[in-house]
C-alpha cells in the first residue's frame, strides 16, 4: 500500500536526507518567490494579473511570483526557452544533434551547459521586455534608468538562482528539478483559494461547487489515464548465432505515447496568443492609425471565443508539429534494422517507417483532441459552475504538469525503495 511506501521512505536515512533536502529547497523558492524587488512598488500588480487570463496563468506557473514582482518574477520560463530553442536548433545544425544524440552523457553535459549560458541573455531580455509592458500598461510607474538597470540584473540573478535550485533537486534523484519547482509554484495558490472560497462561501453555490469537482475527479482521472496510455508495436528481433551461443530471437514492444507531445503544445499555443496582446500593448500608446489598430487587434484577441477557439486550434497544430521534431519513424526504423528488429508483417526499412508513421497519426489525433480540449476546459467549466479559485484543477498546461511530474517522481522514488529495499519491498 501507498502508507507502507512512505514509512520506508522514512525509515530508510539516505532517503529520508533527499526528501528532507527538497522539502528545504521547496521552501527557499517559496520565500524567494514573496521577497519584492527593490524599488518598485507592487499595488496595481494583483488587480493586472486577476484581470488578464494569459498573465494569470504565467503568474499560476511562477507560485505567485509575477504578482508579487519578486526576484523570481520570471521563474523557470528562461531557462525553458532555452532548452526547446536548443533542441529546435538540432534540427538545423547537425553538430549540435550529434552532440545531444550520439555523445552520450559528455554531450548531454555540455548541452545543457549551453542552455545555461542562452538562459542568461533571455532572462535580460524578457526581464526588460516585462518591465516595459508593466510600464505601458501603468502597472508600474516609469523607471529611472539605474533602478531599471537593477532591475533587470535581479531578474536575471533571480532566474539562474531557481535554474541552480532545479539541478540541486534533480541531483537527490527523486524527480525532475525544474518539473517539480514548476509543480511547487503550481499547488503554492492552493491554500490561499481554499482560504478566499471560505470567505465568500454562498451556500446558494453548492450544487456548482459539487459539479465543480466531480467535474475535477473524472477530468484528472482522465488524464492519467490519457497520459500513461500507450500504443504498443510488436519488435521482434532475429537469432543470430556467434560460436556456440544463440543470441535474438526475442520479442518485445515499441511503445508509443497516446500524447506524446506532453504539455510542449500548450506552452506554445500561450506563447503566441501571447505575442500579439504584448506587441497591441507596446503600440497602444501610439497615436493615429497604428494605436487604434493595436488597441483593436488586442480587443479581438481578448474575446473570450475567439482566444479559446484559437487556442484549441494552435494546440492540435503544435501537437502536430513537435512531435514531427521530435518522433522520427524512419531513424527508428532504421536503428531497429541495425539491431535486427523487425515489426512481424512488415518489411524492415521504408515499409517500417511507413507503417510507424500511420500508427503515430492515428495516435497522435486523439492526443492532439484531448491536449485542445484540456487547454479550453479551466473556461468552459469555469464558466458553466462559476467556481473560478481552483481552475487548475480541471485543466489547462497546470493538471498536466502536476499530473506528470506525480507520476513521474512516483516512478523514481519506487526505483530508490526498490534498490534499497528489495527484499521487504
Amino acid at each position: 500500500m501507498w502508507y507502507d511506501k512512505i514509512l520506508l521512505l522514512f525509515r530508510n536515512k539516505e532517503l529520508r536526507n533527499k526528501f528532507l533536502i527538497i522539502l528545504g529547497l521547496f521552501v527557499v523558492f517559496r520565500i524567494a518567490a514573496n521577497v519584492p524587488i527593490p524599488g518598485i512598488g507592487a499595488e496595481n500588480l494583483r488587480r493586472f494579473f486577476d484581470q488578464n487570463q494569459v498573465f494569470g496563468l504565467l503568474n499560476i506557473f511562477s507560485g505567485g511570483a509575477m504578482s508579487n514582482f519578486s526576484i523570481v518574477l520570471m521563474g523557470l520560463g528562461p531557462y525553458i526557452t532555452a532548452t526547446i530553442i536548443l533542441q529546435l536548433l538540432t534540427m538545423i545544425f547537425p553538430a549540435l544533434e550529434k552532440m545531444y544524440k550520439e555523445e552520450g552523457e559528455a554531450g548531454r553535459h555540455k548541452f545543457n551547459q549551453y542552455g545555461r549560458l542562452l538562459t542568461i541573455p533571455l532572462a535580460a531580455f524578457e526581464g526588460y521586455g516585462m518591465l516595459t509592458l508593466f510600464q505601458r500598461q501603468g502597472v508600474i510607474s516609469a523607471l529611472p534608468l539605474p533602478i531599471l538597470l537593477g532591475s533587470i540584473i535581479t531578474i536575471t540573478a533571480g532566474a539562474m538562482f531557481l535554474m541552480w535550485l532545479g539541478e540541486i533537486i534533480s541531483e537527490q534523484g527523486m524527480g525532475n528539478g525544474i518539473s517539480l519547482l514548476i509543480f511547487a509554484g503550481i499547488v503554492a495558490s492552493l491554500p490561499v483559494n481554499i482560504f478566499q472560497t471560505f470567505i465568500v462561501w454562498d451556500p446558494s453555490k453548492i450544487p456548482s461547487y459539487i459539479l465543480f469537482f466531480v467535474s475535477s475527479l473524472i477530468i484528472i482521472s482522465g488524464v492519467v489515464y490519457i497520459t500513461e496510455a500507450r500504443r504498443n508495436i510488436p519488435v521482434s528481433y532475429a537469432k543470430r548465432v556467434r560460436g556456440n551461443k544463440m543470441y535474438g530471437g526475442a520479442s518485445t514492444y515499441l511503445p508509443l505515447n497516446i500524447n506524446p507531445a506532453g504539455v510542449i503544445p500548450i506552452i506554445f499555443a500561450l506563447s503566441i496568443l501571447l505575442f500579439p496582446g504584448m506587441i497591441a500593448g507596446f503600440l497602444g500608446g501610439i497615436p493615429g492609425f497604428v494605436g487604434s489598430a493595436a488597441t483593436a487587434i488586442a480587443g479581438f484577441f481578448n474575446d473570450v471565443w475567439v482566444n479559446g477557439v484559437l487556442y484549441f486550434a494552435l494546440v492540435i497544430l503544435f501537437t502536430y508539429f513537435y512531435t514531427a521534431v521530435t518522433f522520427d519513424p524512419k531513424a527508428i526504423s532504421e536503428n531497429l534494422q541495425k539491431m535486427g528488429g523487425f515489426v512481424p508483417g512488415v518489411r524492415p526499412g521504408s515499409s517500417t517507417a511507413h507503417f510507424l508513421k500511420h500508427i503515430l497519426n492515428r495516435v497522435l489525433f486523439t492526443g492532439a483532441i484531448f491536449l485542445g480540449l484540456i487547454a479550453v476546459l479551466p473556461n468552459i467549466v469555469a464558466g458553466t459552475t462559476g467556481v473560478t479559485g481552483f481552475t487548475f484543477l480541471i485543466g489547462g498546461t497546470s493538471l498536466l504538469i502536476i499530473v506528470s511530474v506525480v507520476l513521474e517522481t512516483m516512478r523514481q522514488v519506487n526505483a530508490q525503495l526498490e534498490m534499497r529495499e528489495y527484499d521487504t519491498f
